[in-house]
């Protein structure tokens, strides 16, 4: 069975960035699926700005028309933190034999020993770290140790067991951050190019970033 990636994240909001990374390992890894997974209430961070009934749009939106990529709502109908570790075991319940590569970015794994039973998670799938300029694979510590056991550089590793490698992938980098679309959205300036038109449609109709009282964030 093709393995399916499992791309999770607040998508507040979802932007070329979160596309290009999940086509390249759609691609690149010949992966059967990308399944984007909108974090209802993120453990290491502040509640999103969007509420997820707008987050699940855009991503909707973002995804629709896209051989391979699927969307999974589980955690935006999960009450409780969206743990990571949550969703891979309730997809490792459904799919008992399909390999599952959990996707995130070289900045979170970095940060992988302050997750929520993060030593399960390699139990339950592979993780597949998309490589961005400027960061460095550790080799000390137990991220170190992690990598020097667990990791390969064989994509079909990926594709002959279900679970239990470490493979760190280059994608192409775009500088897009949700953080400065929400800011330039409540400049009261415009998005275009920086997402899918239909992601910009659902912004400005929704009025989900804008600034409170006509503040347009300008000082």
């Amino acid at each position: 069975m093709t393995p399916m990636g499992v791309f999770g994240g607040t998508f507040d909001p979802i932007h070329y960035g979160h596309l290009r990374t999940a086509f390249e390992v759609l691609q690149s890894l010949e992966f059967g699926e990308v399944r984007f997974v909108p974090c209802g209430i993120p453990p290491h961070r502040g509640t999103p700005h969007a509420s997820g009934s707008d987050r699940l749009a855009m991503v909707k939106a973002a995804t629709a028309g896209q051989q391979g990529f699927v969307v999974d709502d589980r955690e935006l109908q999960r009450e409780g933190p969206s743990y990571s570790v949550d969703t891979l075991a309730a997809l490792r319940s459904e799919f008992p034999l399909r390999p599952l590569g959990l996707i995130i970015g070289m900045d979170a794994f970095l940060g992988l020993t302050g997750w929520h039973q993060w030593r399960e998670i390699l139990q339950l799938a592979h993780i597949i770290v998309a490589h961005r300029p400027g960061w460095r694979a550790p080799d000390m510590g137990p991220l170190g140790e992690l990598l020097a056991d667990r990791g390969t550089h064989r994509v079909g590793d990926l594709h002959q067991s279900k679970s239990g490698h470490i493979y760190i992938h280059d994608v192409t980098q775009l500088e897009i951050s949700s953080t400065e679309i929400r800011a330039l959205v409540a400049a009261g300036r415009d998005p275009r190019f920086l997402m899918p038109d239909l992601v910009r449609d659902i912004i400005r109709d929704s009025g989900c970033y804008q600034a409170p009282d006509g503040d347009t964030g300008r000082r």
